[in-house]
């Protein structure tokens, strides 16, 4: 057995929501040597950029979330003059055609439109035939979502899940596994049609923040919708909409005929946010 197919088969054993609870908490605690200790050795490991940060200084944030979750200085992340854009830094995992209902994961593996939105048929409906884009965010990434295009959002709801990594050994490993994390999904009216925009939890991600409503932490853990049709919550191209505390991926789902991704969009593409996709 390689130890890519060990890690995977570890997750089935680890105690994924107590382990992610732990490191919530030494990713939120301001006790100075630990915060400190956690900052500089991850920001080393994963050589982080610092020097296009609002604050360089990595003695200067509050708590290790804070660090994680850094704004970026003005201009650090121009908009392109495109129709859509890429809401996160990362790669592209996948894209493409949303076949028979499903996206495609990995060699062998997909997943259900309709389990990754939730199990409504009729929220799914409009993206039947569709297209998707999957975007991972990588440790060393910026960690902020913006918004791929203009939208008016119409509902979100938190479905509750594993919190398997998301990494590619990992999309390899798990069948449907976007469709089987925790996630938050927003729904969203924009030029386009109506947009689904998913973000996936993870092994140790720490939280889930909107701009709308702050961290999603809802109790006890079971599925919640909140809707949103009075559209009094619009964001621009390029506006923030939330925020990962630890690393995570993006989903974006589109109706038939009315995106075309880039030819040179293509799985495994590094990402920046702002940069046009189709």
């Amino acid at each position: 057995m390689n130890k890519n197919a060990l890690f995977v088969l570890s997750q089935y054993i680890i105690p994924q929501h107590t382990l992610s609870r732990i490191v919530g908490w030494f990713a939120s605690t301001k006790i100075e040597f630990i915060k400190s200790t956690f900052i500089k050795k991850f920001a080393a490991k994963y050589d982080v950029n610092m020097s296009e940060a609002k604050i360089e200084d990595l003695d200067q944030f509050e708590n290790f979330n804070d660090f994680f979750t850094r704004e970026l200085k003005d201009g650090a992340r121009p908009i392109a003059d495109a129709k859509l854009v890429s809401p996160a830094d990362g790669a592209v995992s996948q894209l493409g055609k949303i076949e028979l209902g499903r996206c495609f994961q990995a060699k062998g593996r997909d997943f259900s439109v309709v389990e990754l939105l939730g199990g409504d048929n009729q929220r799914a409906t409009p993206y039947m035939n569709g297209e998707f884009a999957t975007i991972y965010l990588s440790p060393k990434d910026y960690h902020r979502v913006h918004m791929p295009c203009a939208g008016t959002l119409k509902e979100t709801v938190y479905v509750p899940g594993d919190l398997f990594s998301v990494n590619p050994a990992t999309a390899e490993g798990v069948d449907g596994l976007f469709a089987r994390n925790e996630r938050l999904v927003c729904m969203f009216d924009t030029e386009f049609g109506p947009m689904a925009m998913v973000l996936v939890g993870a092994m140790i991600v720490a939280g889930i923040e909107t701009v709308w409503s702050g961290q999603v932490c809802p109790l006890p853990k079971q599925a919640q919708v909140q809707n949103y049709s009075q559209g009094e919550i619009k964001l621009e191209k390029g506006a923030e909409m939330g925020r990962f505390k630890l690393g995570s991926t993006v989903i974006l789902c589109f109706p038939e005929d009315t995106v075309k991704f880039l030819d040179e969009i293509k799985a495994s593409s590094p990402l920046m946010m702002g940069q046009a996709i189709a």
